[in-house]
């Protein structure tokens, strides 16, 4: 079967037999039409999907689903990546499964805003997502925001129908920012005030900040250039000055930002740094480079004064930002 423009969909399954009557022919199809196919898979899927194509396996791209998916926006942006390096008018086949399963509820939230921006993300294109959903291991919650998140409802071998609980990505992702809006900081002794000529000593502050915190060299630079970009944005944007308060818990550093506010009538973004910038713009760059580089975000974008709040884990390094 093949379609034209952008197709997004969820395939709610509860057996093996189940997943593989919902992926098989649609990886085929797809190497039937000359599409280029990418399995994000667990390890458990991949096997089955495998065995079940056969010799045409060799022409499928296979993933691991727990490298692949690792944070939304990374996630986003190595779609995004991956499709933009593929043939000119070659269509792009996805059987992508998040990993849902030992996620944090911000985690959580932030996996389902990722599947509702990917409408967005790819609006324009011809390429078509196929999402599996475990309805065996995943709670009410995920399964019901899957149909909020896929306009469309995968059901079996090569048919689908429209999700009647689609919501428009705005709207979703609106709600999603409104339960994570961040409430500032109290002060505290590693505050870090900066103003226009002050991004030097703010970077050598973040610096040492973190490798007093046991946080490795690569994780060290990662952090100090997404907040140097918010301030440099703050900066800009948000009245000239503001603070950053660093904080940590077991698992992360937390840098938060906030600015004195520009008191302006500009309009807020609607997806602010969620989406991959258009590479020939001169703006909008910014808060995509920061999401790439952190791990998770929340925001909370004023006039009056905004705050974003930026958390890196301790271990582990990032890949490079993706090219847009």
């Amino acid at each position: 079967m093949t379609r034209t423009g952008f197709v997004h969909q969820a395939l709610c399954y509860g057996s093996d037999q189940e997943f593989l009557t919902g992926t098989a022919d649609f990886v085929r199809d797809g190497l039937d039409a000359g599409d280029v196919v990418l399995a994000v898979l667990s390890g458990h899927h991949s096997a089955l999907l495998t065995e079940a194509l056969g010799s045409r396996a060799r022409d499928v791209e296979f993933a691991d689903s727990r490298d692949w998916y690792d944070y939304p926006s990374r996630t986003l942006g190595r779609y995004h990546a991956y499709c933009r390096r593929q043939d000119t008018g070659r269509r792009v086949r996805v059987v992508g499964e998040p990993v849902w399963t030992g996620r944090t509820d911000f985690e959580t939230q932030e996996w389902m805003r990722y599947e509702s921006l990917v409408n967005v993300a790819f609006a324009g294109s011809d390429h078509w997502l196929l999402c599996p959903y475990d309805t065996r291991a995943l709670t009410a919650t995920v399964l019901a925001t899957a149909r909020r998140t896929h306009p469309e409802l995968a059901l079996g071998a090569r048919s689908s129908e429209p999700s009647g609980d689609y919501a428009d990505p705005a709207d979703f992702s609106a709600e999603v920012t409104a339960q994570r809006r961040p409430d500032p900081l109290r002060a505290g002794p590693d505050d870090i005030r900066f103003c226009r000529g002050r991004s030097a000593a703010v970077r050598r502050a973040l610096a040492g900040y973190a490798r007093r915190h046991g946080m490795s060299a690569q994780r060290t630079y990662d952090m100090v250039a997404a907040v140097h970009e918010a301030v440099v944005n703050a900066v800009r944007y948000g009245g000239g000055q503001g603070v950053v308060r660093l904080r940590s818990d077991p698992e992360h550093l937390v840098c938060e930002i906030l600015d004195a506010g520009a008191h302006t009538s500009v309009p807020r973004p609607g997806f602010p740094g969620h989406l991959p910038p258009d590479p020939r713009a001169a703006g909008g760059h910014g808060l995509w480079l920061v999401r790439q580089l952190s791990d998770l975000a929340a925001e909370d974008l004023d006039p009056a004064g905004s705050v974003l709040r930026l958390y890196f884990r301790r271990s582990g390094a990032v890949s490079p930002p993706q090219a847009v």
